[in-house]
């Protein structure tokens, strides 16, 4: 926080004005950030440093207590709502190699070289190892997915990164511990510390911290239903990581892991747990919560830069050793990373059968092995180094210096190398298709069900068997590639200025004060959802229709039809439609019927695809537009 030189309500008004300004300026930044295509991180700390050396900015400075307790546990919880468990087992292995191995090898390696450079003993060398050793989960993720990285290296990457934080705060801990600077020990303080305690130390800190972590999320998920208010609900959200957090704390646990132990099953349950309402609330709360703090602290922490300097300038060591101690932890971090991440990963290879066919390439393995750019938990545990810990700027420095490298190495090269080696990322059309097949499952369930409810009203009945119809074919649409505007187009196309138009009516009603507020509230507030649902709905579309055709990879399994039938088969007319072609009328996507070769159109054109299954019984269809490969039973609902 800032140094206040003034008392009463100057001090007052010098601090809310410096907390305006840094919220304005990571604001400011994060948009040049984003308009340059930059690194938003990178740039909000140079940003910090420049202004750190500007006479009239005053001087900020973040206590250890602020980060530990004010900082990391909403900054990991709102990663861990946000984290899919289901992703996170699938790569267990991996992420657990990463996140775990790699961290302590890392800490290990950083620690041998920093304690050779370095007036310092290994167990505060291997403390430095533990904070530069976890790669940083917003400039990782950031960089994966502006240039559009595999789903599974970008799953690998945000578990890593999510879980790596939890095993360096604790070898952090541990490593404090064991050189005398943990709380209630002083700087010179003799403590009887062996491999077995140590060892001791950190699994108690482990699994007392996810135990304490799942008790809370026990706790929490029998308060949420007895909540249905999205306002209370997003409440007792911003209370669960500090509910998790600081009974682990008090109780000698690792806070950190308990925090993304409750963060993560939370997120899990949420559909079970949660309204619609309320997790649409805490989904944009905490979006907000998560982008101010990680830019607010990148910022902050650039602002120390000149006051960091000075004390590395007035140390023993000097500011050029320290920064040639900082470079060489520098290239230490980036060699340990490709020698952990390729023998762990031939490793994997040897171990198990089952681990061979998980596998990702080995050219996404060296776009891991290159995406370790550190971040903000590596900046705020650098400032957890108690007050009294030996040359503690310079290992502040060190951090900052390993941290802006490999920001600025690996995060502005990471685009080249993984377009060099021909990486890309999922297709948005077998996005499609896998939506367009699990919509459909859904929506047939829903159908069943309609049918099982008694006393039905017909022409509800029809309606909603309407809209079940609107959803899958909206998918389908997505596909077409051809001139015809689909209905869901011509439906947007007409649908958003009339939205408009009304709601500026609603406004003229509102300015003349004619109806209550709240009741016009309510209206405009359907007005934007809808909205809302059009655009993203139509940005999705534009997106995979200007997506290069590839054939997608297999969906589901085979069942017996299509495995009893040809995967391809000559079309009966390779025109179009026949159906459309006697008729006069157009079509968006061509289907051919792989027992007799009719060739019909999809139901988002006119459904005569279907038709021919329902007078034929031929059970599988295969699609007929240029590039796709895929395979529809009928009968079995699978996609292959």
């Amino acid at each position: 926080m800032p140094r206040r030189t003034k008392g009463g309500d100057n001090d007052r008004v010098d601090l809310a004005l410096t907390l305006l300004a840094v919220a304005v300026a990571s604001l400011l930044v994060h948009g040049i950030a984003s308009r340059l295509g930059a690194l938003a991180p990178l740039l909000l700390l140079a940003a910090g440093a420049a202004a750190s050396f500007v006479p009239v900015v005053p001087d900020v400075t973040l206590s250890p207590e602020v980060v530990l307790v004010g900082l990391l546990p909403p900054l990991l919880y709102a990663t861990a709502i946000s984290t899919s468990l289901i992703d996170l087992k699938a790569q267990r292995v991996a992420i657990a190699g990463l996140s775990v191995g790699l961290v302590l090898f890392t800490a290990l390696g950083v620690a041998v070289v920093a304690s050779a450079l370095l007036p310092i003993d290994f167990a505060l060398a291997f403390a430095l190892g533990a904070i530069v050793a976890p790669p940083d989960a917003v400039a990782a993720t950031a960089v994966a997915r502006s240039i559009g990285l595999p789903r599974r290296v970008v799953t690998l990457l945000e578990g890593e990164s999510l879980l790596n934080d939890a095993t360096a705060l604790v070898s952090l801990r541990t490593a404090l511990a064991a050189a005398g600077l943990a709380a209630g020990h002083g700087s010179h303080a003799v403590i009887d510390i062996s491999v077995g305690s140590v060892t001791l130390d950190f699994l108690r800190a482990a699994l007392g911290g996810a135990i304490i972590g799942f008790v809370a999320y026990k706790l929490i998920a029998l308060v949420r239903r007895r909540i249905h208010e999205p306002v209370a609900d997003t409440t007792v959200s911003f209370a669960a990581p500090f509910v998790a957090y600081l009974p682990a704390e008090l109780m000698h646990s690792s806070g950190v892991i308990a925090v993304v132990t409750t963060g993560l099953l939370l997120g899990h349950r949420s559909p079970v747990l949660q309204d619609a309402r309320s997790r649409l609330s805490e989904r944009s709360n905490w979006a907000s919560i998560q982008f101010i703090l990680e830019n607010a602290v990148f910022l902050v922490i650039g602002l120390q830069l000149a006051s960091l300097v000075d004390d590395v300038r007035g140390s023993h060591l000097g500011l050029g050793r320290t920064l040639l101690v900082g470079l060489a932890v520098l290239v230490t971090v980036l060699v340990l990373r490709p020698l952990w991440v390729f023998p762990f990963r031939a490793l994997r290879s040897l171990v198990s059968t089952r681990e061979r066919e998980v596998l990702s390439p080995r050219s996404e393995g060296v776009v891991v092995s290159w995406a370790g750019m550190r971040g903000v938990v590596t900046l705020a545990a650098a400032l957890l180094l108690p007050p009294e810990t030996p040359h503690r700027p310079t290992l502040v420095l060190i951090a900052m210096v390993v941290t802006i490298g490999t920001l600025l190495l690996q995060g502005t090269t990471l685009p080249t190398l993984s377009r060099a080696l021909g990486v890309r990322g999922p297709d948005p059309r077998e996005d499609a298709l896998q939506e367009a097949t699990v919509i459909q499952a859904a929506v047939g369930a829903g159908l069943r069900r309609l049918d099982e409810l008694p006393d039905h009203d017909d022409g509800a009945v029809e309606r909603l068997q309407q809209q079940a119809r609107m959803r899958v074919n909206r998918v389908w649409e997505r596909l077409g590639r051809g001139d015809a505007e689909s209905p869901s187009d011509a439906y947007r196309r007409l649908r958003l200025p009339m939205l408009e138009a009304e709601r500026t009516e609603l406004l003229r009603i509102r300015d003349a004060g004619l109806v209550d507020r709240e009741v016009l509230g309510e209206v405009l507030a359907a007005l934007d959802v809808e909205e809302s649902t059009l655009v993203s709905i139509g940005d999705r579309a534009d997106a995979v229709r200007d997506a290069p055709l590839r054939a997608p990879e297999r969906i589901t399994g085979e069942c017996e039809h299509q495995a009893r039938l040809p995967e391809c088969i000559a079309p009966r007319d390779a025109e179009g439609c026949e159906e459309c072609l006697a008729d006069g009328l157009t079509w968006l996507h061509l289907r051919v019927c792989l027992s007799c070769g009719h060739v019909g159109c999809c139901d988002s054109s006119h459904g005569h695809a279907t038709a021919h299954f329902e007078q034929s019984g031929h059970p599988v269809m295969r699609s007929l537009e240029p590039g796709e490969a895929w395979r529809w039973c009928f009968v079995d609902g699978t996609l292959v």
